[in-house]
């Protein structure tokens, strides 16, 4: 098969490694992509929002499967398009179309999802820009800490949890008045939920679904769980926590009667779902829903799963995944992000890397580079993502650690506590 990847980040890379594994790739094609994803197949130089140029190189290179990494696209129709041109119907892809690719790009559009299939997540209200007074009223009632959502996507910088009413105020007004653009048009304020959090992921074909191993990630930028949210400092997978009990509270509270709501909605959705769950109290609850897999967790999760990744979604793709087979390394993966100085605020790019060459027993996922004539640049505030197994998370977090020094570059900066709380 000729496949083509968009994307550029660490979650890309691992795709593209674990597709690259693949005796059915005859071919990997990956749009941007990175100084990683050059060593497993050809990088093309194509923008995300150009689906005219993606379509045409699709058909020039005939291409088979397009794989869609970042949520952007898909939530602004690329799957819509490729269905409209009667050129492109040969063509599958993986990633929902426009209506349910809305799970991640409208928080308003999730909730009334959940509500209607009975799904747990926190309560609820939310408010437009015309509706700021209400807002704030509905705010004076409210107990802290409070969890303000803008409803559209805003490069995973659009959820805050306010310690006050009053900073809840000034957030609202914030968003409202236009803190993350469009995005933050409507904003959703939510109930604070009270526990520990953890991804779960699904490969779905818009009627069946296989589930994938288990993760959990770690946004903030300190140790501790402190600072600024960022896009994502480490993983670990398994999750010592997450047992068969609460897997079972899982599939049958929220992946069954998500799923069978794409279904009966009628949705094309052929893909990822992310759930961002939280346990309470031995009870799981949906914090939020991606339409693609996550980052940095993907960076832990295909290191963990031994079936071929192109034949699940080709099978997917070909409505036949009820019939395939999930096979899971039981060794566990640990992932550390090497960021840029400065983020997640201002940072500066084209940082000569040194040390790649020093790293062994573990991955490097590349997640902003690129390749200069001579050597890798840092390309983005996420730059590396470094994965070890182990025997447990913390066996594998010390190879990770060990490795992560060895890489250098100015202003390296990483977590060294990922799974502290496990």
């Amino acid at each position: 098969m000729r496949v083509l990847l968009l994307g550029n980040g660490g979650r890309e890379h691992a795709f593209a490694w674990k597709i690259g594994q693949s005796p059915l790739c005859e071919k990997l094609f990956i749009a941007p992509g990175n100084a990683g994803t050059g060593q497993t197949g050809e990088n093309v130089d194509l923008s995300l929002s150009d689906f005219p140029a993606i379509a045409a190189f699709a058909l020039e290179e005939r291409i088979d499967l397009i794989v869609v990494g970042p949520e952007a696209p898909l939530v602004e129709g690329i799957v819509d398009f490729f269905r409209a041109d009667d050129r492109l119907q040969h063509i599958r892809l993986i990633g929902p179309a426009r209506q349910g690719a809305l799970l991640e790009g409208s928080k308003s559009f999730a909730k009334e999802f959940m509500q209607k299939r009975h799904i747990p997540t926190a309560a609820h209200r939310e408010f437009g820009s015309a509706q700021l007074e209400e807002g704030l009223r509905y705010l004076t009632g409210r107990k802290p800490p409070i969890v303000l959502k803008a409803d559209g996507l805003a490069a995973g910088k659009g959820v805050l949890i306010c310690g006050s009413v009053a900073e809840a105020k000034d957030e609202l007004k914030a968003m409202l008045g236009g803190k993350f653009g469009a995005a933050s048009s409507t904003v959703v304020i939510e109930e604070f939920l009270d526990g520990i959090e953890f991804s779960v992921f699904a490969l779905t074909d818009g009627q069946s679904y296989k589930l994938l191993p288990v993760a959990k990630d770690y946004k903030r930028i300190g140790e501790g769980d402190t600072g600024l949210n960022t896009g994502g400092m480490g993983a670990v997978s398994p999750v010592s926590f997450v047992d068969q009990a609460l897997m079972e509270k899982v599939e049958t509270r929220i992946v069954q009667p998500t799923i069978q709501g794409l279904s009966e909605e009628r949705m094309d959705y052929c893909g990822f779902v992310f759930f961002g769950l939280i346990s309470v109290n031995g009870d799981p609850f949906v914090i939020e829903y991606n339409c693609r897999m996550g980052d940095p967790e993907t960076e832990v999760v295909f290191p963990r799963l031994q079936s071929d990744l192109l034949q699940l979604m080709l099978d997917a793709a070909d409505g036949r995944l009820a019939d395939a087979a999930i096979e899971i390394d039981e060794r566990a993966a640990a992932t550390v992000m090497l960021v840029s100085g400065g983020y997640p605020g201002h940072y500066e790019k084209h940082k000569p890397i040194e040390g790649l060459e020093a790293v062994s027993n573990s991955l490097v996922f590349h997640a902003g580079t690129r390749q200069s004539e001579r050597q890798v640049l840092t390309n983005g505030g996420r730059v590396l993502a470094v994965t070890s197994y182990g025997h447990d998370f913390r066996a594998a977090l010390a190879n990770s650690l060990k490795n992560a020094e060895l890489v250098d570059f100015e202003g390296k900066y990483y977590r060294r506590d990922i799974g502290f709380d496990l």
